[in-house]
């Protein structure tokens, strides 16, 4: 049983920052082995993904986010963070954290690839 808990939404002008934090509870086989990944819903729009993170550490981004935002983990407090600068408008929405022990490959950003997710935490940029 995998628990992801996101935590560190909220609201900020344009050109400010957020650090997201998603606490991982791995029962059964632990967190070292976890693929992760964030991914984002916009209202009105589908789920994207945004930045990964395999197992060996290897990070990943999507361009729209590539150089303003950027991955962390504590493996001892097995939470992932997502660090995020320079903020616009169309960086809101709700934010999710995923999960898997299986290597995703080149699909780490196809919402299917995860079978554990969190309960999303909000982010909302104002001009």
């Amino acid at each position: 049983q995998v628990q992801l808990v996101e935590s560190g939404g909220g609201s900020v002008q344009a050109g400010g920052s957020l650090r997201l934090s998603c606490a991982a509870s791995a029962y059964a086989y632990g967190t070292y082995y976890m693929y992760m990944a964030w991914f984002r819903q916009a209202p009105g729009k589908e789920r994207e993904g945004i930045a990964a993170i395999d197992a060996d550490g290897t990070t990943t981004y999507t361009d729209s986010v590539k150089g303003r935002f950027t991955l962390s983990n504590d493996n001892v407090k097995n939470t992932l963070y997502l660090l995020m600068d320079s903020l616009n408008p169309v960086d809101t929405g709700t934010y999710y954290c995923a999960a898997t022990y299986r290597s995703p490959g080149v699909n780490k950003f196809l919402s299917s690839t995860y079978n554990y997710w969190g309960q999303g935490t909000q982010v909302t940029v104002s001009s």
